[in-house]
């Protein structure tokens, strides 16, 4: 939300967002797992439990194409490097990372890790922005995207699962790695990539790891999501920790007027500076973005924002569209999407205009309910 007060509204209320409209990407019990916006906000795609990838219009939520090949689960989804914009990257449990013309909505490349491996992240970078990384089996895979040739495999710095890789924003020769294990590596990527020379750190959150990401002016500090819904900060050049929310949802929970918070979708970083937003759900569907004081008094505050009435489960993923540059001019009014176990889209509108469905406005949601629902949530990967 660059350059934007949007979610910086008057004390002490919160901001309620309305419903714009709601899509059914599918029928039974399909999940929607992540949406990633294209470069030029032309398209938006969305992974499914149905092992295929849909893309829609941000503005009107229409229906564009449909990406199939994958045999297993869908872990993560991406566009491309910026010199193929149309390009659509997804990586799966069937040990593939595959390729898709957005134009066509067909399969162009397919880099396979091999029938006994599992894909759960992926991240482009290095010096040269030539590397593809991936999380494996206690692996970190790294090819040249440019001919998909593999050129190191890491196997000695994890044991379980890697579910996070990302290539340092601004250091493009680092790659931070996360994990079942518990462990967040950092590597060199230069020249020759190897366990013994490359790992340059380790950082020990002591629990499964979710989900992390980069935020802060020089993108020196790193947020950490785990397994057991914990949050932590963390700066990691130094490998220090900042703080640790270790009971994050009574945390939350405490600060707004609905139901037990359950479970964290993702954290929200404006752009620049130094401010966080953990954004939590229950598993009846709502939404609250919750301001995070890491420094001094570390804790966590009433919600800025209230998405309800959207959703009937759990949330997978939520994408603001204001928070991203180079939004479509139409989208004014749109705070973004958001995506769950229901099989919805959901858009929300963030301003008083008059596209939005009165019925589905949030402002009804002011009574917690007697019974707070604490149901243990599905494994995320």
């Amino acid at each position: 939300m660059e350059g934007t007060t949007e979610m910086e509204i008057e004390e002490p209320k919160s901001k309620k967002f309305g419903l714009k409209n709601s899509i059914q990407t599918n029928f039974g019990n399909d999940y929607v797992f992540q949406i990633v916006p294209k470069d030029d906000w032309s398209s938006v795609a969305v992974s499914l439990s149905t092992k295929a990838v849909k893309l829609y219009s941000p503005v009107t939520g229409q229906f564009q194409g449909e990406c199939k090949g994958h045999s297993d689960t869908i872990n993560q989804i991406a566009f491309s490097v910026s010199s193929s914009p149309h390009l659509l990257h997804s990586c799966s449990s069937d040990g593939t990372i595959r390729a898709w013309d957005t134009r066509t909505f067909q399969q162009v490349s397919c880099i396979d890790s091999g029938s006994s491996q599992e894909i759960f992240s992926f991240s482009f970078g290095g010096s040269n922005d030539n590397l593809l990384a991936a999380g494996a089996k206690s692996q970190v895979l790294f090819w040249d995207w440019r001919n998909g040739k593999q050129v190191a495999c890491l196997e000695e710095s994890h044991i379980e699962d890697v579910t996070q890789v990302h290539f340092v924003p601004d250091n493009r020769n680092k790659l931070l790695s996360a994990s079942v294990d518990g462990l967040m590596c950092i590597f060199n990527t230069d020249g020759d990539i190897n366990d013994d020379d490359d790992l340059e750190s380790v950082i020990n959150v002591g629990t499964s790891i979710g989900k992390v990401g980069f935020f802060g002016e020089t993108y020196q500090k790193l947020w950490c999501l785990t397994h057991i819904e914990s949050l932590s900060i963390w700066d990691w050049k130094d490998s220090r920790n900042e703080a640790n929310f270790l009971e994050a949802r009574s945390l939350a929970s405490d600060s707004w007027t609905l139901d037990h918070v359950d479970y964290f979708v993702d954290c929200h970083c404006p752009g620049e500076g130094d401010s966080l937003w953990l954004i939590g759900g229950t598993n009846a569907g709502a939404l609250g973005y919750f301001p995070v004081n890491y420094k001094g008094a570390r804790t966590i505050g009433s919600p800025e924002a209230i998405f309800g009435g959207g959703h009937t489960g759990v949330v997978r993923s939520v994408l603001p569209m204001s928070s991203m540059k180079g939004g479509p001019a139409q989208s004014r009014g749109i705070f973004g999407w958001t995506g769950g176990e229901d099989g919805r889209l959901c858009c929300w509108l963030s301003d008083d205009s008059t596209g939005i469905n009165r019925s589905w406005i949030s402002s009804a949601l002011v009574m917690k309910s007697p019974k707070a629902r604490k149901k243990k949530r599905r494994n995320p990967y």
